[in-house]
């Protein structure tokens, strides 16, 4: 493996992807803004990394996972405004 910046951006994705999952995992409330951003981030980041060194697989299912985000953060985002202050 050569560690171009393909594969750092690759590797920082995948980075953000296993800090949101054991922050979702250790977290008391989940925060899905953070946890979606972090997600979405990580997607894009995996698919920059995927446009130099493609594979079909990856690329597919790193475009599901970052719509999914991008849906999850946008409802998060919309939630917030309706959250009653504490």
């Amino acid at each position: 493996m050569n560690l171009d910046w393909a594969n750092v951006a690759g590797l920082l994705g995948s980075t953000l992807f296993i800090a949101a999952f054991a922050y979702a995992n250790a977290a008391k409330r989940l925060d899905k803004l953070w946890f979606n951003l972090a997600n979405l981030v990580g997607a894009a980041l995996l698919l920059i990394s995927l446009w130099v060194h493609f594979n079909l697989a990856a690329f597919v299912l790193e475009a599901a996972w970052a719509m999914i985000a991008l849906w999850g953060l946008l409802a998060a985002l919309r939630g917030r405004g309706r959250e009653p202050a504490s």
